[in-house]
């Protein structure tokens, strides 16, 4: 199965690519559901190129996905038109859509590029996989509502259709992301790729005399409980059931990492990693379990060398886990509190390499010398060092501390390399 990484930035996809994925999927300004992720813009087209022919020089190709799945306006099209010639600049292996209204514009200008559905789209049946076939999509990212019984029904109904399924990520409350809560509640519209995630904030259930009496017994809603948001009293939406303040439309997240033999048996092509709006570490950290779980079923290596990188899934933030909609609806409804957990910070990553044990250090978060810090690579276990030195790269003074935008040189006798992670562990794990 090909896996597929998030990126949400040009340093987030090569962290992707660096860790194991396969491919990656990217989004352009304005064109792409998340528009709060950095996308991409200017000239980065260029380091692009340059990375998947390095890759490529190296027997390991890349692919890059574009993700195009707004829905969209006219103003939209008549933007993407006017778009299309800094588009073609981009090393583009497919384009991932939901709007079937830009397959005419993107077959003219792209005729050997294929076509990727979108989740957005809601497919989920064998009747829609074959209209979309014959639209001239080769592959299909299934709406995460499909149990694994549909995914192998659909496979062997097309056989010819590349499958591709969600296995770890957060999931949305509504059909594929298709939520107006955002909209409603902030006119921030999640089909636009401004979703406010109103689903992870706090309501709680008001009963007739606690507050939404008179709202409750008119003819419109005629119901006998609403929900409040936390910031927005006075405020009801009809509901069933329910007490106190609680995240009654947060999802669970997905992760299948135990069940990746049982996504390949039932058809799946191609398994994706949910979060192009998620950190460095989260999609290297996430990637290399996936690729070391991928690596033990096609028998390259053994369950005792890929256990303690598929252990270190469980060190990103994430939501409590559940396997979604794959063996059953009761799972994937149940929801879940609280913000993600995570055991680690991070603090920053290893630039290039100076000289024997001496590398550029970029960070991303205030590190005092002496915090014991763990070095994480893409093929080895934790390194920890508490012996280190930071230095000014100009002076080269030694630092006592470095933050973020603050030029540093570490120094340590650790066998590490370029690209590696540099972590902490949380003051107070929030598990």
């Amino acid at each position: 199965m090909e896996l597929l990484s998030p990126a949400g930035n040009l340093q987030k996809l090569h962290y992707a690519w660096a860790y194991g994925a396969d491919s990656a999927y990217i989004g352009l300004k304005h064109f792409s559901l998340r528009i709060k992720a950095d996308n991409f813009f200017d000239d980065e087209y260029k380091v692009i190129k340059s990375l998947k022919e390095k890759y490529a020089k190296q027997g390991k190709p890349k692919k890059l996905l574009c993700a195009l799945n707004i829905s969209f306006h006219n103003a939209d099209l008549r933007a993407l038109e006017s778009e299309i010639d800094y588009f073609k600049n981009y090393p583009i292996d497919a384009f991932i859509v939901q709007d079937v209204g830009v397959v005419g514009l993107l077959k003219k200008h792209f005729p050997n590029t294929a076509l990727h559905l979108s989740t957005q789209a809601n497919c989920i049946n064998v009747q829609a996989v074959k209209v979309y076939s014959d639209m001239g999509f080769s592959r299909i990212v299934l709406g995460r509502e499909v149990g694994l019984n549909e995914v192998a029904e659909i496979k062997s109904a097309v056989p010819e259709m590349e499958l591709e399924c969600f296995a770890h990520g957060a999931m949305c409350i509504a059909y594929s992301g298709r939520c107006l809560i955002s909209a409603y509640l902030t006119g921030r519209s999640a089909n636009s790729g401004f979703c406010s995630h109103s689903c992870r904030w706090n309501y709680q259930v008001v009963q007739k005399d606690g507050g939404a009496k008179e709202l409750l017994q008119t003819e419109e809603f005629g119901k006998t409980l609403a929900v409040e948001e936390q910031e927005r009293k006075g405020e009801y939406f009809p509901v069933e059931e329910g007490e106190n303040y609680t995240a009654l439309f947060s999802s669970k997240d997905i992760c299948m990492i135990d069940y990746l033999f049982e996504m390949q048996k039932a058809g799946v092509d191609a398994i994706k990693i949910e979060g192009r709006m998620k950190s460095l570490y989260y999609t290297a950290l996430v990637t290399r379990a996936y690729r070391k779980k991928l690596d033990l079923l096609e028998g390259k290596i053994s369950e005792d060398e890929a256990r303690p990188f598929i252990d270190e899934l469980y060190n990103t933030a994430h939501r409590e886990f559940s396997t979604g909609f794959y063996f059953s609806p009761d799972d994937a409804n149940k929801t879940t509190v609280g913000k993600s957990s995570f055991s680690y910070v991070m603090m920053g990553t290893i630039g290039k390499k100076i000289a024997e044990n001496k590398f550029e250090f970029i960070s991303m978060n205030k590190l005092t010398a002496g915090t014991p810090i763990e070095f994480v690579g893409p093929d080895t276990h934790p390194i920890e060092d508490s012996n280190y030195i930071l230095k000014n790269p100009e002076t080269e003074e030694t630092r006592d501390w470095v933050c973020h935008g603050h030029g540093c040189v570490i120094i340590t006798d650790k066998p590490i390399k370029e690209d590696f992670i540099v972590r902490v562990k949380a003051v107070e794990d929030n598990n």
